[in-house]
């Protein structure tokens, strides 16, 4: 392996099976620097043998909050990083039976650190933007399939997440879509799937 390191992740001491954090070997000089973003046989070395179909990318502003999605009829394993500004994004565990059902896991990501977020099938997935702007990348293990995305509420107290707040801004002030406001938490999914 040696190009990339990879970061289990854990909460309250407990190690979410699946989620990982990656930063690559990045090759600097006084020209600018190079990088892999993604290395087939590294990703296998670390424990991520996946067929990625499809690359997404997206801009928003400062304060804008997306998530939190999963989808669910076809889940997608999903690796994710930020190539302009910086967010910090969240992973929520919604596998049937995992001992960390329902535990979240928040990582910086920025266009300076050049750390990805390794999402696996059955989470939960959003991010705030902390940067005036930010461009956000993600490779994909299955197609979009419209009328297939669920939410939990971003604010549901059960999960918890501790959102950080871009500089000079309040809860008041982030920018959601009007789904994205309107979504239940965890105890309204939980009921939906028994």
């Amino acid at each position: 392996m040696g190009k990339i390191t990879v970061e289990n992740c854990e909460t309250d001491g407990v190690v979410i099976e699946g989620l990982k954090v990656i930063t690559p070997t990045v090759f600097g000089d006084e020209r600018g620097y190079f990088m892999e973003t993604y290395n087939m046989n590294d990703m296998k070395e670390a424990g991520i043998p996946l067929e990625f179909v499809q690359d997404n990318q997206s801009a928003s502003k400062k304060g804008v909050l997306r998530g939190l999605h999963f989808q669910k009829e076809f889940p997608q394993d999903k690796l994710v990083r930020v190539i302009n500004g910086e967010v910090f994004d969240v992973a929520v565990d919604l596998r049937e039976g995992s001992a960390t059902f329902g535990k979240w896991f928040g990582v910086r990501l920025s266009a300076e650190n050049k750390k990805q977020f390794f999402i696996p099938k059955n989470f939960a997935h959003g991010f705030i933007v902390l940067s005036d702007y930010a461009e956000f990348c993600y490779k994909c293990t299955d197609f979009y399939h419209p009328n297939d995305e669920g939410g939990l509420l971003w604010s549901d107290p059960d999960i918890g997440v501790e959102w950080p707040l871009p500089e000079g801004m309040t809860f008041d002030d982030l920018t959601l879509s009007d789904k994205d406001k309107l979504w239940g938490g965890i105890k309204d999914y939980k009921a939906r799937k028994n």
